[in-house]
């Protein structure tokens, strides 16, 4: 799977950034990654031409994730059994992969013999018999549920504002995927029209693939790749690679251990090195950090003996490792 992330992210979430939820979510769940990483091509219907001899089984993992943090989170009202239901209703979605066939290979594809007939329940609502269609009505209808707008305009806040975003922040956002039928550029546009995503105090810790992509940006540094991808996993972000499927962690406590800390510390200084001599750490300081700086971070890096010690101490100051 780690192979198809970068094709996943630039193929099923890029295209939909500023467009509606409702066709990101459809994308997600039928792209190759997905359905391989969360075993959905393994799940066969109970009672599917595929499962004669009972030998074969259902898997829920594609269905609680997708309930659970793809739309409407974990409090948004599901139970087991609507996960069970709708596991059995996206049965059958699958990955084409017959080599003495000719057909779309390495694509979505949906093997009716391994889907699992009749009408199915999810969250009360009753989805006819369909093929591949009874799953789609299932996604459309959880990205419209108010519990999904409330989850992503929750998610968005976190990751753009605070760890604790305000809830009236929240409502506003929420607000506006429910009026647009999941506009995302509306969802946006809502955030930063709000009083309350322009808290100036910085609180939050950039994440490592923030920190080092701010850090290249901000510098002109071009390091080799394996550079980057190295300081990334020293950093506890390595490149497409989380621990779950849940991903990294997007609040400022998952970053700011003593240990994630020190190596900060180092690859400030790594980096600072690297930068071309011309670059003045205080011009650096006043041009990046415009009407943030303050007057500790101008006088620490003033003081630094060497413009590479200026640098580091300017990517450690808090106008630059916190948003």
């Amino acid at each position: 799977v780690h192979i198809l992330a970068g094709c996943f992210e630039r193929e099923a979430i890029r295209p939909h950034l500023f467009g509606r939820f409702e066709d990101m979510l459809v994308a997600v769940e039928t792209h190759p990654a997905m359905l391989v990483f969360l075993d959905n091509r393994q799940s066969i219907g109970p009672n599917s031409p595929a499962n004669k001899n009972g030998k074969r089984g259902l898997n829920e993992n594609l269905a609680r994730e997708i309930m659970e943090l793809h739309t409407l989170g974990v409090d948004g009202g599901y139970s087991q059994a609507d996960v069970t239901s709708f596991a059995r209703i996206i049965t059958g979605w699958t990955v084409f992969r017959r080599e003495n066939r000719p057909g779309p290979k390495g694509e979505f594809f949906f093997n009716a013999n391994a889907h699992e007939p009749g009408d199915h329940a999810v969250m009360g609502v009753t989805y006819a018999e369909g093929g591949v269609e009874q799953g789609r009505a299932v996604l459309r209808d959880l990205a419209r549920h108010p519990a999904t707008a409330r989850h992503l305009a929750f998610k968005l806040a976190r990751h753009f504002v605070s760890d604790q975003p305000p809830p009236p922040l929240v409502q506003a956002m929420a607000a506006a995927y429910t009026k647009t039928d999941g506009d995302l550029s509306a969802v946006y546009t809502a955030m930063i029209s709000h009083d309350a995503a322009w808290n100036p105090a910085l609180t939050k810790l950039r994440p490592p693939l923030q920190y080092v992509t701010s850090l290249l940006r901000a510098s002109g540094v071009r390091p080799k790749p394996q550079q980057i991808v190295s300081t990334l996993k020293a950093l506890g972000q390595p490149v497409w690679d989380p621990a779950g499927p849940n991903g990294f962690s997007d609040v400022t406590d998952g970053w700011a251990s003593s240990e994630g800390l020190a190596t900060r510390i180092e690859a400030a200084n790594l980096f600072a090195h690297q930068v071309a001599g011309g670059i003045d750490p205080r011009a650096f300081a006043g041009d990046r950090f415009g009407p943030l700086l303050s007057d500790e971070t101008l006088q620490a890096v003033s003081r630094a003996e060497t413009r590479p010690q200026g640098l580091s101490i300017a990517f450690l100051a808090p106008e630059f490792v916190r948003s």
